[in-house]
């Protein structure tokens, strides 16, 4: 079996971002953002953070999916926080929990291969100048984002790109959010506009 490479593995956590969170012999399904720090950010029930030990799985819990061991950390939904609130209802809309975690990766495997926790939460380079590069993906034809779509197998007949990282874009669907990977990471704006910039499909998409 081939080992996963830590890039490969932050991906694959970017692009399952529903799943399940199992503690104390419940196991409920979950829906979280990435933050630009790298830890994750959820809506939680109350005996969600007050578990010994919580174990999130991406997307299910068979052998191909992903595993991770996390903290939970207790968050209000005031101050510098609450754009994370925001940003989450932007990916997944209104949560069924008022109560808001973030979520920090203390170890993990995938495919059968441990991940480093450390190396897992990677700061997202383009934080900075997300928004601005939000707006540019959505003010492109229609035909931009639907071509990602087509070249990602990602069906989605509207995409709105809601984030943006140095391996991808996410992109709001009907009932759940779509990864659309870039074919290299891009590291910083420069790079993506050049991205957008030099993309061309054809006008019927």
């Amino acid at each position: 079996m081939q080992e996963v490479s830590i890039e490969a593995a932050i991906e694959f956590l970017h692009g399952h971002l529903s799943g399940f969170l199992k503690f104390d012999g419940e196991r409920v399904a979950v829906k979280f953002i990435v933050a630009s720090d790298g830890t994750l950010v959820m809506p939680v029930m109350e005996a969600m953070l007050l578990a010994m030990e919580t174990v999130l799985e991406l997307p299910n819990d068979d052998d191909d999916s992903m595993h991770l061991i996390v903290t939970l950390s207790r968050q209000s939904e005031t101050g510098t926080f609450a754009q994370w609130c925001d940003r989450w209802r932007a990916y997944h809309g209104e949560p069924e929990d008022v109560r808001w975690a973030t979520v920090a990766i203390d170890s993990g495997r995938l495919a059968g291969w441990f991940l480093d926790d450390q190396a897992m939460m990677k700061a997202n380079p383009l934080a900075a100048d997300e928004s601005a590069l939000l707006k540019q993906f959505n003010a492109q034809p229609r035909a931009f984002l639907k071509a990602l779509c087509v070249t990602a197998k990602v069906e989605c007949e509207d995409p709105i790109a809601v984030g943006v990282d140095a391996g991808g874009i996410d992109i709001r669907r009907m009932h759940d959010v779509g990864r659309l990977p870039f074919p290299l990471p891009l590291e910083n704006a420069a790079q993506v506009r050049s991205f957008i910039e030099g993309a061309s499909f054809p006008p019927n998409l």
